[in-house]
């Protein structure tokens, strides 16, 4: 789950990570509240006003921009709030604005040249732990610096028994070149982040940039944090950050109905039984000439409402030319799945796009002539080259 920079940088803050203040709101009125209060807490005269939306690239948008007086925080504010905000990150479609984050300027001139940094931790799945990755090219895509300067990426691993040691902060310090107040502020700053990604079970923290102020202290001032949905139990306090303007409506729909959803672009839906046998089936789609419209789990004990709402939902994606439905009867039986198909058929009806159907495993052979006898218009594949073969003739 995502949560806006607003959110992220509270919940950092609870933690004792330094982050550059700001106040949120909804209205310019309310922009202008937010710059005065902002004032009397912080002395700032100079505002950075920052579109909230789930997605990087603001600033490339037009969704950042610096106000130097309490009369252009308004005038900015009336500019971006409910403005379809287009990034790198959004696609062409863009996001809407429904909020704006009324930031101190924390870039003041003073004895030293501020920096920027970046920082991020994540799980690394191919050793099985945390990884903390640092450079010295903040505000810059971490894609980017990977791609033309790797050499500037450092990255520290966490061993999962003992956690961040203090020597791996400073040796990562250090690593960006720090010293002196800088240094031992930078030190505090990692170990109070990587407390917080801990403890609220996050699956990325990303801070770009980190800047380091012309007086020497490390701050947060932009603040990317990815909730792990499946520990999200534990955290009720957190779940009530979701915002729903940012997802997708059929994504939301799918979530209530207990489905893994993802809606892309192309013009075969899906619906799989499991997480690595739905990325199987939409390599299929592609080598068969179509394209996914999505990722669609319907879990490992799919069942006829189940596959009723999955259809519901997908039928929704106007792109959508023909569905293809992939199950591994393990837990489940095929010859279930098949009697859900077209039970779900029957009470949707009128579906005008071609189905195809294919069962393995437990009683696939009983769910493909269920299938084949319902003298409805679904096609049943055993084979996964079958059902390849048909998705090429129906799209």
């Amino acid at each position: 789950m995502n949560i806006h920079e607003y959110q992220a940088k509270n919940l950092l803050q609870g933690y004792g990570v330094q982050v550059q203040q700001g106040i949120v709101a909804d209205t310019p009125e309310g922009a202008v509240e937010a710059a005065r209060e902002l004032n009397a807490e912080t002395g700032t005269e100079w505002y950075v006003v920052k579109a909230q939306i789930h997605a990087g690239g603001r600033g490339k948008g037009g969704g950042v921009k610096l106000a130097k007086s309490r009369d252009e925080v308004k005038e900015i504010s009336k500019q971006i709030l409910g403005m379809q905000l287009v990034t790198p990150q959004t696609g062409p479609e863009g996001k809407k604005v429904h909020k704006v984050l009324i930031a101190e300027d924390v870039y003041y001139p003073g004895e030293n040249e501020p920096k920027e940094y970046y920082l991020s931790i994540l799980l690394d799945r191919a050793k099985s732990c945390n990884v903390i990755m640092a450079s010295t090219e903040g505000g810059m895509d971490i894609e980017e610096v990977a791609e033309k300067t790797p050499e500037k990426i450092i990255k520290e691993w966490i061993d999962p028994g003992i956690g961040l040691q203090g020597f791996q902060a400073r040796k990562v310090a250090f690593a960006l070149g720090l010293e002196g107040k800088a240094f031992k502020q930078m030190v505090k700053f990692i170990q109070a982040l990587y407390r917080a990604y801990m403890a609220s079970d996050a699956s990325q923290f990303e801070i770009n940039p980190v800047l380091k102020t012309s007086d020497d202290k490390i701050l947060a001032v932009d603040a990317k944090v990815n909730l792990d949905d499946n520990a999200l139990y534990r955290h009720s306090d957190l779940v009530e950050l979701r915002d729903l303007n940012e997802e997708e409506e059929l994504e939301i729909e799918a979530s209530k109905a207990g489905l893994n959803y993802i809606k892309l672009d192309g013009n075969v839906g899906c619906m799989v039984n499991g997480a690595g046998l739905a990325m199987a089936t939409m390599d299929i789609i592609k080598q068969s000439g179509g394209e996914p419209a999505n990722f669609l789990d319907v879990g490992g004990s799919a069942n006829a409402e189940t596959v009723e709402a999955g259809f519901r939902i997908i039928l929704k994606d106007p792109n959508v030319k023909a569905i293809l439905i992939n199950i591994f009867g393990g837990i489940v039986r095929c010859d279930r799945v098949a009697s859900g198909v077209v039970e779900a058929y029957k009470n949707i009806g009128d579906i005008n796009v071609p189905i195809i159907v294919r069962l393995q495993g437990t009683n696939a052979e009983e769910g493909a002539k269920i299938i084949e006898d319902s003298g409805l218009k679904v096609y049943s594949a055993i084979l996964l080259k079958d059902a390849a073969d048909r998705v090429e003739e129906v799209i």
